[in-house]
Protein backbone atom coordinates (compact mmCIF):
# COMPACT_ATOMS: atom_id res chain seq x y z
CA UNK A 1 0.00 0.00 0.00
CA UNK A 2 1.00 3.63 -0.47
CA UNK A 3 0.15 6.49 1.89
CA UNK A 4 -1.24 9.59 0.27
CA UNK A 5 -0.20 12.66 2.23
CA UNK A 6 -1.43 16.03 0.98
CA UNK A 7 0.83 19.12 1.54
CA UNK A 8 2.98 17.20 3.96
CA UNK A 9 5.09 18.92 6.56
CA UNK A 10 8.61 17.44 6.51
CA UNK A 11 8.33 16.12 10.07
CA UNK A 12 5.16 14.17 9.33
CA UNK A 13 6.63 13.09 6.00
CA UNK A 14 9.56 11.49 7.84
CA UNK A 15 7.32 9.77 10.35
CA UNK A 16 4.89 8.30 7.84
CA UNK A 17 7.62 7.43 5.38
CA UNK A 18 9.35 5.19 7.90
CA UNK A 19 6.21 3.99 9.70
CA UNK A 20 3.14 4.13 7.42
CA UNK A 21 1.32 1.86 9.91
CA UNK A 22 1.16 4.91 12.22
CA UNK A 23 -1.93 6.02 10.32
CA UNK A 24 -3.80 2.94 11.50
CA UNK A 25 -2.33 3.16 15.00
CA UNK A 26 -3.75 6.68 15.30
CA UNK A 27 -7.18 5.28 14.51
CA UNK A 28 -6.71 2.48 17.04
CA UNK A 29 -6.96 0.07 14.14
CA UNK A 30 -4.67 -2.90 13.46
CA UNK A 31 -5.14 -3.36 9.73
CA UNK A 32 -4.12 -6.85 8.58
CA UNK A 33 -2.03 -5.48 5.71
CA UNK A 34 -0.60 -2.41 7.48
CA UNK A 35 2.95 -3.70 7.24
CA UNK A 36 2.68 -3.90 3.44
CA UNK A 37 2.20 -0.15 3.00
CA UNK A 38 5.03 1.82 1.43
CA UNK A 39 5.43 5.56 1.02
CA UNK A 40 5.32 7.36 -2.32
CA UNK A 41 3.76 10.33 -4.07
CA UNK A 42 1.30 10.57 -6.92
CA UNK A 43 0.52 13.18 -9.55
CA UNK A 44 -3.03 13.90 -10.61
CA UNK A 45 -2.31 13.82 -14.31
CA UNK A 46 -4.53 16.27 -16.13
CA UNK A 47 -4.26 19.09 -13.56
CA UNK A 48 -0.52 18.57 -12.98
CA UNK A 49 -0.55 18.73 -9.20
CA UNK A 50 1.08 16.23 -6.91
CA UNK A 51 -0.44 14.59 -3.85
CA UNK A 52 2.61 14.36 -1.63
CA UNK A 53 2.20 10.86 -0.37
CA UNK A 54 0.18 7.86 -1.40
CA UNK A 55 -0.62 4.41 1.05
CA UNK A 56 -2.35 2.27 -1.98
CA UNK A 57 -2.96 -1.41 -1.45
CA UNK A 58 -0.88 -4.12 -3.01
CA UNK A 59 -2.82 -5.98 -5.71
CA UNK A 60 -3.52 -8.99 -3.49
CA UNK A 61 -4.90 -6.85 -0.60
CA UNK A 62 -8.31 -6.52 -2.22
CA UNK A 63 -10.06 -5.49 1.01
CA UNK A 64 -7.57 -2.75 1.88
CA UNK A 65 -8.38 0.87 0.94
CA UNK A 66 -6.33 3.54 -0.73
CA UNK A 67 -5.58 5.91 2.17
CA UNK A 68 -5.51 9.71 1.76
CA UNK A 69 -4.00 11.67 4.65
CA UNK A 70 -3.58 15.38 5.24
CA UNK A 71 -1.97 17.00 8.27
CA UNK A 72 -3.27 20.42 9.32
CA UNK A 73 -1.04 22.43 11.67
CA UNK A 74 -2.32 25.97 11.06
CA UNK A 75 -5.65 27.81 10.93
CA UNK A 76 -7.58 27.50 7.65
CA UNK A 77 -8.17 31.21 7.03
CA UNK A 78 -9.78 30.69 3.61
CA UNK A 79 -12.13 27.94 4.85
CA UNK A 80 -11.19 25.71 1.90
CA UNK A 81 -9.50 22.80 3.72
CA UNK A 82 -12.32 20.27 3.36
CA UNK A 83 -13.20 21.36 -0.19
CA UNK A 84 -9.58 20.94 -1.32
CA UNK A 85 -9.16 17.64 0.53
CA UNK A 86 -12.20 15.96 -1.00
CA UNK A 87 -11.53 17.50 -4.44
CA UNK A 88 -8.03 15.99 -4.50
CA UNK A 89 -9.38 12.60 -3.46
CA UNK A 90 -12.05 12.54 -6.15
CA UNK A 91 -9.69 13.80 -8.85
CA UNK A 92 -7.25 11.03 -7.92
CA UNK A 93 -10.04 8.45 -8.09
CA UNK A 94 -11.12 9.80 -11.47
CA UNK A 95 -7.61 9.65 -12.93
CA UNK A 96 -6.49 6.30 -11.52
CA UNK A 97 -9.76 4.45 -10.88
CA UNK A 98 -8.17 2.07 -8.35
CA UNK A 99 -10.03 -1.22 -7.78
CA UNK A 100 -9.97 -0.62 -4.01
CA UNK A 101 -12.19 1.39 -1.69
CA UNK A 102 -10.78 4.60 -0.16
CA UNK A 103 -10.29 6.16 3.27
CA UNK A 104 -9.66 9.85 3.95
CA UNK A 105 -7.94 10.95 7.17
CA UNK A 106 -7.45 14.54 8.36
CA UNK A 107 -4.93 14.89 11.19
CA UNK A 108 -5.13 18.16 13.14
CA UNK A 109 -2.35 19.09 15.53
CA UNK A 110 -5.08 20.69 17.68
CA UNK A 111 -8.88 20.37 17.62
CA UNK A 112 -9.19 24.17 17.59
CA UNK A 113 -7.70 24.17 14.06
CA UNK A 114 -10.63 22.17 12.68
CA UNK A 115 -12.91 24.60 10.76
CA UNK A 116 -15.64 21.93 10.97
CA UNK A 117 -17.17 19.94 8.16
CA UNK A 118 -19.04 22.18 5.67
CA UNK A 119 -22.67 21.54 4.80
CA UNK A 120 -21.67 20.05 1.43
CA UNK A 121 -19.85 17.13 3.09
CA UNK A 122 -22.12 16.32 6.03
CA UNK A 123 -22.78 12.87 4.57
CA UNK A 124 -19.19 12.00 5.59
CA UNK A 125 -19.65 13.08 9.22
CA UNK A 126 -20.36 9.50 10.30
CA UNK A 127 -18.94 7.68 7.32
CA UNK A 128 -16.36 4.90 7.67
CA UNK A 129 -14.62 6.48 4.67
CA UNK A 130 -13.62 9.63 6.55
CA UNK A 131 -11.86 10.06 9.91
CA UNK A 132 -10.47 13.01 11.86
CA UNK A 133 -7.66 12.77 14.42
CA UNK A 134 -6.72 15.47 16.94
CA UNK A 135 -3.17 15.10 18.25
CA UNK A 136 -3.90 17.24 21.32
CA UNK A 137 -6.52 14.66 22.34
CA UNK A 138 -4.43 11.58 21.63
CA UNK A 139 -4.96 9.22 24.60
CA UNK A 140 -1.82 8.67 26.68
CA UNK A 141 -2.31 4.90 26.54
CA UNK A 142 -2.31 5.06 22.73
CA UNK A 143 0.97 7.01 22.76
CA UNK A 144 2.50 4.25 24.88
CA UNK A 145 2.05 1.73 22.05
CA UNK A 146 5.07 2.95 20.10
CA UNK A 147 7.80 5.56 20.29
CA UNK A 148 6.62 7.12 17.03
CA UNK A 149 3.11 7.60 18.45
CA UNK A 150 4.79 9.23 21.43
CA UNK A 151 6.46 11.67 19.02
CA UNK A 152 3.10 12.47 17.41
CA UNK A 153 1.60 13.11 20.84
CA UNK A 154 4.37 15.66 21.54
CA UNK A 155 3.11 17.72 18.61
CA UNK A 156 -0.33 18.10 20.17
CA UNK A 157 0.78 18.81 23.74
CA UNK A 158 0.68 22.28 25.32
CA UNK A 159 4.03 24.02 24.97
CA UNK A 160 4.48 24.21 28.75
CA UNK A 161 4.54 20.44 29.23
CA UNK A 162 6.20 19.46 25.96
CA UNK A 163 9.85 19.68 27.18
CA UNK A 164 9.25 17.39 30.19
CA UNK A 165 7.36 14.88 28.04
CA UNK A 166 10.11 15.01 25.40
CA UNK A 167 12.72 14.18 28.05
CA UNK A 168 10.57 11.26 29.21
CA UNK A 169 10.33 10.03 25.63
CA UNK A 170 14.10 10.17 25.23
CA UNK A 171 14.44 8.13 28.43
CA UNK A 172 12.05 5.58 26.91
CA UNK A 173 14.26 5.41 23.84
CA UNK A 174 17.28 4.70 26.01
CA UNK A 175 15.43 2.02 27.94
CA UNK A 176 13.62 0.28 25.07
CA UNK A 177 15.98 0.58 22.10
CA UNK A 178 19.32 -1.23 22.19
CA UNK A 179 20.47 -0.49 18.64
CA UNK A 180 22.55 2.71 18.58
CA UNK A 181 21.49 3.81 15.10
CA UNK A 182 17.80 3.31 15.93
CA UNK A 183 18.24 5.26 19.18
CA UNK A 184 19.71 8.16 17.23
CA UNK A 185 16.89 8.04 14.67
CA UNK A 186 14.16 8.34 17.29
CA UNK A 187 16.04 11.02 19.26
CA UNK A 188 16.36 12.97 16.00
CA UNK A 189 12.58 12.74 15.57
CA UNK A 190 12.10 14.14 19.08
CA UNK A 191 14.53 16.95 18.31
CA UNK A 192 12.79 17.65 14.98
CA UNK A 193 9.46 17.85 16.84
CA UNK A 194 10.81 20.48 19.22
CA UNK A 195 12.22 22.45 16.28
CA UNK A 196 8.76 22.22 14.67
CA UNK A 197 7.00 23.38 17.85
CA UNK A 198 9.49 26.06 18.91
CA UNK A 199 10.73 27.54 15.60
CA UNK A 200 12.01 30.76 17.21
CA UNK A 201 14.23 29.01 19.77
CA UNK A 202 17.94 28.64 19.18
CA UNK A 203 18.96 25.04 18.55
CA UNK A 204 21.28 25.19 21.55
CA UNK A 205 18.30 26.10 23.76
CA UNK A 206 16.40 23.10 22.43
CA UNK A 207 19.38 20.86 23.13
CA UNK A 208 19.49 22.15 26.71
CA UNK A 209 15.72 21.72 26.97
CA UNK A 210 16.22 18.00 26.36
CA UNK A 211 19.25 17.89 28.63
CA UNK A 212 21.27 15.84 26.15
CA UNK A 213 24.80 16.90 25.32
CA UNK A 214 25.14 13.96 22.95
CA UNK A 215 22.52 15.52 20.66
CA UNK A 216 25.42 17.49 19.18
CA UNK A 217 26.61 14.21 17.67
CA UNK A 218 23.35 13.35 15.89
CA UNK A 219 23.12 13.78 12.14
CA UNK A 220 19.97 15.95 12.45
CA UNK A 221 21.64 18.33 14.93
CA UNK A 222 24.71 18.62 12.70
CA UNK A 223 22.53 19.36 9.66
CA UNK A 224 20.68 22.06 11.60
CA UNK A 225 23.98 23.56 12.77
CA UNK A 226 25.29 23.64 9.19
CA UNK A 227 22.06 25.32 8.02
CA UNK A 228 22.49 27.99 10.69
CA UNK A 229 26.13 28.55 9.68
CA UNK A 230 25.05 28.86 6.03
CA UNK A 231 22.31 31.33 7.00
CA UNK A 232 24.88 33.34 8.96
CA UNK A 233 27.26 33.41 6.00
CA UNK A 234 24.46 34.52 3.69
CA UNK A 235 23.40 37.30 6.08
CA UNK A 236 27.00 38.56 6.26
CA UNK A 237 27.28 38.48 2.46
CA UNK A 238 24.04 40.46 2.13
CA UNK A 239 25.34 43.03 4.63
CA UNK A 240 28.59 43.47 2.70
CA UNK A 241 26.75 43.83 -0.62
CA UNK A 242 24.46 46.44 0.90
CA UNK A 243 27.49 48.44 2.01
CA UNK A 244 29.45 48.04 -1.23
CA UNK A 245 26.87 48.42 -4.01
CA UNK A 246 26.07 52.14 -3.34
CA UNK A 247 29.79 53.00 -3.47
CA UNK A 248 30.22 51.40 -6.89
CA UNK A 249 27.09 53.11 -8.21
CA UNK A 250 28.42 56.49 -7.03
CA UNK A 251 31.54 55.82 -9.09
CA UNK A 252 29.32 55.60 -12.17
CA UNK A 253 29.34 51.82 -12.69
CA UNK A 254 26.30 50.20 -14.25
CA UNK A 255 24.29 47.51 -12.48
CA UNK A 256 25.90 44.94 -14.78
CA UNK A 257 29.40 46.15 -13.94
CA UNK A 258 28.65 46.12 -10.20
CA UNK A 259 27.38 42.55 -10.42
CA UNK A 260 30.52 41.50 -12.31
CA UNK A 261 32.89 43.14 -9.81
CA UNK A 262 31.09 41.67 -6.78
CA UNK A 263 30.76 38.24 -8.43
CA UNK A 264 27.03 38.12 -7.97
CA UNK A 265 24.01 38.21 -10.30
CA UNK A 266 22.25 41.28 -11.65
CA UNK A 267 18.96 40.33 -9.94
CA UNK A 268 20.64 40.42 -6.51
CA UNK A 269 22.13 43.86 -7.18
CA UNK A 270 18.77 45.20 -8.40
CA UNK A 271 16.99 43.72 -5.36
CA UNK A 272 19.37 45.37 -2.90
CA UNK A 273 19.10 48.70 -4.74
CA UNK A 274 15.30 48.50 -4.55
CA UNK A 275 15.39 47.62 -0.86
CA UNK A 276 17.61 50.60 -0.10
CA UNK A 277 15.34 52.93 -2.08
CA UNK A 278 12.32 51.75 -0.10
CA UNK A 279 14.16 52.25 3.20
CA UNK A 280 15.09 55.79 2.20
Amino acid sequence: MQLLLVKTDSLFYRLFQNHPDLVFQLLGDHAPHADSYEFGSQEVKQLSFRIDGVLSPSPDAVDSPVVFVEVQGYRDQKKTLYHSFFAEIFLYLRDYQPPHDWLGILIFTRRSLDPQLPTHFQDYARSVRFQRVYLDELPSELAEQSLELGVLQLIGLDDEITPARARQLVERVRGEVTDGAEQERVVELVLATLVYKFPTLEREAIRQMLGLDELKQTRFYQEIAEEERAEGREEERERMLSLTIPSFLELGLTVEQVAEKLKTDIATVERIIQQQREQN
